[in-house]
């Protein structure tokens, strides 16, 4: 199987949309100003986020900039936002590769795209967003270093979603201990990253949102929950499962604690339960809504 970070993004939007807490998404709009506004996503990847907001009508006019550091993602979505605009039946204007335009009767937003590590991007914004979006991206970082710097970005709200928060299950069993294991060693990968990581980022956001000021406006459960129905994956969710186990596999293969055999075994046997519309995964992660502290962006970013 071909791996590809892009359809990997593109798969797991259905997944997305499920897990996405709808009571942290309610506050979100309840507390978003008259629009348009301005928008950072950082993480961003390929715009999945863009067009679900739209499709929500929580966006309707905005300046939206996405930052990612992967050239493969930027150039992705510089050209599939404008595909879907398209697609939905709304007007594009393209100015130059990093900027597009996409509106429609109801809609009007301009969409920048930053290819850039997000620190950099940080120490060169000089204007602060209406609404920061982090998403599936926080658990990457050392947190206490990263989170007033990321806050810094906003002149109000943040919405961080779906911080991994130590809990991964597939089902059905293969072998209790050996499963058990697995996990447990893939979630010492997070912790271990050179970049940093938290395995456990969704419950200690609350202490480290607290040490920096931010006021928790709300919180939530928004965890992934992936299964066949009537033997059949929604849309492209087993393309999403294999890319899970691969990430897996990228992530312990060689590994000194871990029998190669078995776990090649262990791999095989997990995408033949995928094949048979069998496999179920589970993972529990945690939405934020916050409020910055005033100021924050005129901290002195290092």
């Amino acid at each position: 199987m071909e791996y590809s970070f892009p359809h990997y993004l593109l798969s797991k939007q259905s997944v997305d949309d499920r897990a996405l807490n709808k009571d942290v998404l309610s506050a979100l709009k309840a507390n978003l100003p008259n629009q348009p506004i301005r928008v950072i996503e950082v993480g961003a990847g390929i715009g999945t986020m863009l067009r679900r907001l739209m499709r929500w009508r929580v966006i309707q006019r905005a300046e939206y900039v996405l930052v990612d550091w992967m050239a493969e993602n930027i150039e992705y979505a510089s050209g599939w936002i404008p595909q879907w605009a398209k697609e939905a039946g709304m007007s594009v204007e393209e100015s130059g590769k990093n900027q597009v335009r996409v509106f429609d009767e109801t809609h009007d937003v301009h969409v920048k795209f930053e290819q850039t590590d997000v620190f950099d991007f940080i120490r060169k914004n000089k204007e602060p967003a209406t609404l920061l979006i982090a998403h599936a991206f926080l658990d990457l970082l050392s947190i206490p270093e990263s989170l007033p710097k990321l806050l810094s970005l906003t002149k109000g709200l943040a919405w961080l979603t779906v911080n991994f928060d130590g809990v991964t299950t597939f089902e059905p069993t293969i072998d209790a201990a050996l499963d058990k294991q697995i996990e447990r060693m893939y979630h010492k990968t997070m912790d271990t990253r050179p970049s940093g990581g938290d395995s456990k980022s969704g419950r200690h956001l609350f202490g480290h949102l607290r040490t920096v000021g931010a006021e928790i406006i709300a919180a939530g459960a928004s965890d992934w929950v992936v299964h066949a129905v009537n033997g059949k994956y929604l849309d492209d969710e087993k393309y999403f499962l294999y890319f899970i186990l691969h990430f897996f596999e990228e992530a312990l293969r060689g590994h000194a604690e871990l029998d190669t055999d078995v776990f090649v075994g262990w791999m095989k046997e997990r995408r033949a339960q995928i094949g048979r519309g069998e496999l179920i995964y589970i993972t529990h992660q945690t939405d934020f809504l916050v409020r910055a502290q005033a100021g924050f962006f005129h901290t002195k970013k290092k």
